[in-house]
């Protein structure tokens, strides 16, 4: 049930921050909802890692090495959660570099004041 939540959640989050995204002119809440999406995808990346009845993956007397395929979690998806999210991290603090370069040359945080890129 609990994985459920967990999923429901991450997939409202990625929806919530798609549509910020789209709808919005402002440069800031772009970025913020981007940071958005990106922990929604998270948290569906650790719902899918969940299985009830597991425990963690380390090898131990409590799980002896027979039984260690149907007891222990795969540690994987919490693994590229963790990456995901340095890497989350980094592109977020480019993209405030960027909306912060793109302030001091228009003064401006709206999209719609940057139609010189367009083609």
């Amino acid at each position: 049930m609990m994985d459920w939540i967990a999923m429901t959640t991450g997939f409202i989050l990625i929806l919530m921050g798609l549509y910020g995204a789209l709808t919005h002119r402002n440069i800031l809440r772009i970025i913020v909802s981007f940071t958005l999406a990106n922990t929604g995808v998270n948290l569906v990346l650790v719902s899918v890692g969940y299985m009830l009845g597991r425990t963690a993956p380390i090898l131990d007397k409590a799980v002896p090495m027979a039984e260690a395929v149907t007891r222990i979690i795969d540690p994987l998806p919490q693994a590229l959660v963790l990456t995901a999210i340095v890497i989350g991290l980094g592109i977020t603090a480019m993209m405030l570099t960027y909306a912060y370069k793109l302030y001091e040359a228009k003064g401006s945080l709206d999209i719609a004041s940057y139609r010189e890129l367009k083609w």
